[in-house]
């Protein structure tokens, strides 16, 4: 890694901080005289689209997205494998809109950047009670879909490095059968130009592959366990592939 490209992914992270600030300002001022598409569409979409086309222009890292095809014209769960920040930048400020996803509950928390987030509505969980954590997305997320709002739930939980697929969690396939809805599901390789940790990062084309919407085969806990593992089984078998191709 040069010492120019050091410094322009120091200045990525100086565009961030100060973008993030700047947005999160207004939104907190504008936001709440909004609907929840322009609150969504100023507080979330725009920050993180233009945090995408900065990632391009500052670092080189460019994407390419496989399967546009496959999206529902209805909400739905997305769940997508989670290796970096990226992934959160470009599925909040790409197609998906509104759009919320689940975080943790103390974010929410933090002065102007929490008071923004708790604007979109959030699904907001306490990580240390799973069960309640379980009962949080459902409730939370029914509502959300019925609102007409995508939600995104990363089912791995935490970012995860490279090569090291995560067993996925059941919420998200509960939710989506619960409701009567697909999963759309999203396999990426941004984990190889954008690592879970540090500063680093590599120039090159992130690829994104969305697949056909899985819905359940039937109801009830089986149902949703073979849901869950249809679509643990192409995220992870697509990465695979995508990062073979790196």
């Amino acid at each position: 890694m040069t010492l120019t490209y050091k410094l322009r992914i120091v200045l990525l992270y100086a565009y961030f901080g100060l973008t993030a600030g700047l947005w999160c300002l207004v939104g907190v001022t504008c936001a709440p005289f909004l609907s929840t598409y322009r609150r969504y569409r100023l507080v979330a979409h725009s920050w993180c689209h233009n945090a995408i086309r900065a990632t391009q222009v500052l670092v080189d890292i460019d994407y390419r997205v496989i399967g546009q095809e496959n999206i529902p014209e209805r909400p739905c769960v997305i769940l997508a494998n989670h290796q970096s920040a990226w992934e959160t930048f470009f599925l909040t400020g790409s197609f998906f809109s509104p759009l919320t996803q689940v975080l943790k509950r103390e974010l929410l928390d933090i002065p102007f950047f929490g008071w923004a987030i708790r604007l979109i509505k959030p699904i907001a969980i306490d990580r240390d009670n799973p069960k309640m954590a379980l009962k949080q997305v459902a409730i939370q997320g029914h509502e959300r879909l019925q609102q007409g709002i995508w939600v995104l739930i990363f089912p791995e939980g935490t970012r995860v490095p490279v090569g090291e697929p995560g067993k996925f969690s059941r919420s998200g396939a509960a939710l989506a059968a619960n409701a009567g809805l697909p999963i759309l599901p999203i396999a990426h390789n941004a984990g190889s130009f954008w690592p879970r940790t540090g500063w680093s990062k590599r120039p090159g084309t992130i690829q994104v592959v969305i697949g056909p919407p899985l819905l359940a085969e039937g109801e009830g806990p089986r149902a949703i366990a073979e849901l869950n593992q249809r679509a643990e089984q192409w995220i992870h078998a697509t990465v695979k592939e995508l990062e073979s191709q790196v």
